[in-house]
């Protein structure tokens, strides 16, 4: 790099909020499967602490070697629901409870792959998990969890989705800021290192290293450098940030997995927001023109910005996975919580952004009294988008008891505040209450 190039990165890092969102460390465990459960988690404890013993001391020296910030430190594992084995009777809340021990053990923030993968069907252990899942999250600090309901191979599973809708409430009940940690998907990525919904899939190797980059402050400062330029010259330069943003990711993710002597996999190069002002997805969308995020215009604006981003991270790496592009979760996010909070974006804005941004309804704010036939509708809605865009999509919505339109929750840290958002009071409880399966389209078929 010369000296220009160095200076812009310090500035970048510095001014801009530019940082690694996440160093997450994938690990497979397959071969922990015992003959019971107990048998499995004293084999996850013994993978777990030694594949990811070094991390977090490797993600700290390489923090201050060259002053990048790391924000988060994760591990992501193979989908728990595969590990029941032959034990009849699986343990899944015992399991949650070991994933807790072992990222305590090995000091990371989060731990991902609580998870079970139906959208082909359920099994009976898949649906052990699921039912286990509010007593999982109740349990413990770290765990994440995620259900993949459909995809565009296999359509939508409507009563994986309906039980999910309740398992949500149910999860909500006990303590709102749990449903945090729950995301249902359609087309779930294997090498996601973001949570909630990262999880390591069975195609993945061993063990590996992803990093997670995000940087909205420095895409908006870029742009605001250019405020008369046609939408050719935007996309330029919002392609050109990503490229350096990218590399960053990848010289980090690099340096990480040689000093722990396992492959490095992918950069996921999301635009993940923060509440920090001056971080914020929403703030580029304005600053391309809106006077707020949720004007007519807004879902053009995000389309650009997320093929942009694509563009420039994919010829910045030697491999761009996860789901790379903009997140637009409303806690999360200083501009999208104010425009939330003064009814300018409403739940049915936010769907149609999602057929364009990275993941979906992310990080909203419920009503408490919403039914979990509506929850589950909102599931469907979302399932079907990317189902039928042969994209991943997902919710994550918190439905928080005794709290109405017009309140809020604080959450605090990077989860920020949630404006309790309008719910359609419409009834889905017969279209949830048919089940079966809404089949895969007809552009699936491609053999």
């Amino acid at each position: 790099m010369d000296t220009n190039q160095i200076k812009e990165t310090i500035e970048m890092i510095s001014e801009e909020n530019l940082d690694i969102r996440t160093i997450t460390m994938g690990i497979s465990l397959l071969d922990c499967i015992g003959e019971n459960t107990a048998a499995t988690a004293a084999a996850i404890t013994r993978k777990i602490t030694t594949k990811a013993a070094h991390l977090v001391e490797v993600a700290n020296a390489i923090e201050s070697e060259y002053g990048i910030p790391i924000v988060n430190k994760r591990i992501s594992v193979t989908p728990v629901a595969l590990l029941a084995g032959q034990d009849p009777h699986p343990d899944f809340v015992l399991l949650a409870k070991t994933l807790d021990d072992a990222a305590k053990a090995v000091g990371v923030d989060l731990i991902g792959g609580f998870s079970a993968l139906v959208e082909n069907g359920c099994t009976q252990a898949d649906l052990a998990l699921m039912h286990a899942i509010p007593e999982a999250l109740a349990s413990t600090e770290r765990v994440c969890s995620s259900v993949n309901v459909g995809s565009t191979r296999a359509g939508l599973n409507m009563d994986a989705v309906a039980l999910m809708g309740q398992v949500v409430k149910e999860v909500a009940a006990i303590k709102p800021e749990n449903a945090m940690k729950l995301v249902v998907f359609a087309n779930a990525v294997e090498d996601n290192p973001f949570m909630a919904g990262a999880f390591w899939g069975v195609s993945e190797g061993d063990c590996a290293v992803n990093t997670g980059v995000s940087g909205p402050g420095v895409v908006q400062r870029a742009l605001a450098q250019h405020p008369d330029a046609p939408f050719q010259e935007i996309c330029e330069v919002i392609k050109q940030t990503a490229f350096k943003v990218a590399r960053m990711g990848q010289f980090v993710g690099q340096q990480a997995a040689e000093r722990l002597g396992v492959p490095f996999n992918i950069v996921d190069l999301s635009l993940a927001p923060t509440p920090a002002e001056g971080d914020s997805v929403a703030q580029i969308l304005e600053t391309l023109g809106l006077s707020h995020v949720g004007t007519p215009g807004t879902t053009a604006a995000l389309a650009l910005l997320n093929d942009a981003v694509k563009k420039g991270g994919i010829m910045a790496c030697e491999r761009v996975g996860g789901l790379s592009g903009a997140f637009i979760p409303v806690s999360e996010d200083a501009n999208m919580i104010r425009a939330a909070a003064a009814g300018q974006i409403n739940l049915e804005k936010l769907e149609a952004m999602t057929a364009v941004c990275s993941v979906g309804l992310d990080m909203i704010a419920i009503p408490g009294a919403t039914p979990a036939t509506t929850i589950a509708g909102m599931i469907a809605d979302e399932a079907a988008i990317g189902m039928i865009n042969n994209k991943t999509t997902a919710v994550r919505v918190i439905p928080v008891p005794g709290k109405t339109v017009g309140e809020s929750i604080e959450f605090g840290g990077l989860f920020g505040r949630a404006p309790i958002m309008a719910v359609n009071d419409g009834d889905a409880s017969v279209l949830i209450g048919r089940g079966g399966r809404i089949p895969a389209p007809l552009h699936s078929f491609k053999n």
